[in-house]
């Protein structure tokens, strides 16, 4: 039992801790407010305190749990919202009303609540680290497997079946003298990533039904992705949108430090939200961490890594987990005055010199692995981590730091959001390093050509950049017909590609099929335009083909109805342009 020593905002000192350990959990003062130990010097201990510590006295006294901060994992973690301390926000609720009262204790997981557990291992096999033991049937949409939890091994004595607390034994493994009673739940240091067998290449996408994320930029199934924007730009609807479209099982989303009416807009629209796959409410495979930026700051910290160990964990299962993180510049900010509290020395901007390795370590823990046990699952997180820099400008640590260990980056621009571009992911400055290791697939399950016509795209739009300059000094007349061409290219790709409406019933999702289509009618319309200008034919007689308008309004189209309307259009851009070589000749 120590006391405390000294105070400095969410840092405080505590001596006579002799035994302590770093990244022990510790109980401050008369109200029990949690802490962590973060750093030693003799018997005295520096804690970073999760809570308010206003009116904290030196004398109080310290006690220490000696165990590090650990979440709890087991079923009923999925449609359930948390604080960066894994506190059920109802339970919090009811305990002290619409404002969290200091020190208020609450389990993660319902002790009252039985679950049915299907048993999958026989009395007598011999079990290890990441081998099922059972099913239970958390949500409509999810089954959880319990696990035999990493660290451990055994022949399984006994086993049950029925219905079950979390707290309840479930199944008895022996190993030689040691017995290990096993229940729905365990509980993980949120610091020590999960352990895998091995980690695959990123070879396969992570498909969004995003046209402008899968074409352009598309962020491999176990990648990390970094979408920075400053305020206003379309941050949270887009990660709304990969919540709802993205090919990942289960959601883990993170609110960290985000401000208190942006954290109430998700946690009412996101209960809200329908899955479009299974018709059953979004949140039947969502966690939600909030975290606001009225809360201490040093919670910030535990809800990034909380977020990231229940994602893992159900990585474990064989699932494909999404984890969003909003913002980790909040998260950043809160590193930045914790260190300041600590007289370390500051690094660019104030922000502490080891600011790019937690980073790196937060965004590392991403990946495609095979699971530990018998059974070889393969399950992948794959990291969406938002980041808000002042000012919108991404020179700033934050980004710079994000963009060195991630290999997407979505930028988001305020400008292509007020002219009402949607999603506003400025197509000159994103990029993806995924694309090369992710050629294979695309030929594979896509097209052959696939990768070459993204890129001629690419191009086009590249030299509708440089050809803007021209433009704006002496007006679009000014060029030859041919430059003019690729300028009415570059729109129709913006417009009728790029483009995308979250709120359109048939718009917001489009399959990866159907991209290729409209990209490729798209750049087909291009190539006659070219040629038919080569032959002679007036850019002023292009404009009025029926073909590009029907072109804009593919995106609209049912994707049952694709292929046909495709072949539709495709001959009628033949048909219109052979009509216009035609008319030329005479």
């Amino acid at each position: 039992m120590g006391e405390l020593f000294k105070i400095s905002g969410p840092v405080v000192v505590a001596e006579k801790m002799q035994g302590a350990k770093i990244h022990d959990l510790v109980r401050v003062g008369e109200e029990r407010l949690l802490g962590e130990i973060i750093r030693l010097n003799d018997d005295k201990a520096t804690i970073q305190v999760y809570e308010d510590t206003s009116g904290l006295r030196p004398g109080e006294k310290i006690e220490n749990t000696g165990l590090p901060l650990s979440v709890e994992l087991g079923p009923g973690l999925l449609k359930s919202i948390y604080d960066g301390i894994q506190r059920p926000l109802e339970a919090i609720k009811a305990e002290s009303g619409d404002f969290i009262k200091r020190g208020v204790v609450a389990n993660a997981l319902d002790r009252k609540k039985k679950w049915e557990f299907s048993p999958k291992a026989k009395k007598g096999a011999a079990l290890g680290a990441g081998d099922v033991i059972g099913t239970v049937q958390e949500t409509n949409i999810i089954e959880h497997k319990i696990m035999v939890p990493p660290g451990m091994k055994g022949t399984v004595e006994s086993i049950s079946s029925g219905k079950f607390t979390v707290e309840e034994t479930v199944c008895v493994l022996k190993d030689g003298k040691t017995t290990h009673k096993l229940s729905l739940m365990h509980k993980w240091n949120v610091k020590t990533p999960r352990p895998y067998a091995r980690k695959f290449a990123p070879t396969i996408p992570l498909i969004t039904g995003q046209r402008i994320l899968d074409t352009f930029f598309p962020i491999a199934k176990g990648g990390a992705a970094a979408i920075p924007g400053p305020f206003g730009s379309g941050k949270t609807v887009a990660q709304q949108q990969l919540a709802k479209w993205s090919d990942a099982n289960v959601i883990v989303y993170v609110g960290c430090g985000e401000r208190g009416n942006e954290m109430t807009e998700v946690l009412t629209e996101f209960p809200e939200l329908v899955d479009p796959k299974s018709g059953k409410p979004l949140m039947e495979r969502t966690v939600l961490i909030a975290n606001t930026s009225n809360m201490p700051v040093a919670a910030r910290e535990a809800s990034v890594y909380t977020g990231i160990t229940i994602a893992e964990y159900y990585r474990d299962m064989g699932y494909d987990v999404a984890l969003m993180a909003d913002s980790t510049s909040r998260w950043a900010e809160a590193m930045r005055e914790i260190s300041g509290r600590l007289e370390e020395m500051p690094g660019e901007e104030g922000y502490p010199a080891y600011l790019a390795r937690r980073l790196a370590e937060f965004y590392e823990r991403s990946g495609r692995v095979v699971c530990i046990g018998q059974d070889s699952r393969e399950g992948s997180v794959s990291t969406i981590g938002a980041v808000s820099p002042p000012g919108g400008d991404i020179s700033e640590p934050v980004s710079q730091n994000t963009l060195r260990v991630t290999k997407v980056f979505w930028a988001l621009d305020a400008k292509l959001a007020q002219r009402r571009h949607f999603p506003a992911i400025n197509w000159l400055k994103s990029y993806s390093l995924y694309l090369d290791t992710l050629g294979e697939f695309y030929a594979n399950n896509v097209s052959s050509d696939f990768v070459a016509m993204r890129t001629n795209a690419m191009a086009i739009l590249q030299k509708e950049s440089e050809l803007q300059e021209i433009v704006q000094l002496v007006g679009p007349d000014a060029l030859p017909e041919k430059e003019q061409e690729v300028l009415s290219a570059a729109k129709m790709i913006r417009e009728d590609f790029l483009q995308q409406s979250a709120y359109h019933e048939v718009d917001t999702y489009s399959s990866l099929h159907k991209q290729y289509m409209l990209l490729g009618l798209i750049m087909k319309f291009h190539e006659k335009a070219e040629h038919a200008i080569d032959a002679g034919v007036q850019l002023k007689s292009l404009r009025g083909l029926k073909a590009k308008e029907k072109i804009s309004r593919f995106k609209e189209i049912p994707e049952s109805d694709v292929d046909k309307k495709a072949k539709e259009i495709s001959n009628e851009i033949e048909s219109e342009f052979d009509s216009l070589a035609k008319s030329a000749e005479r």
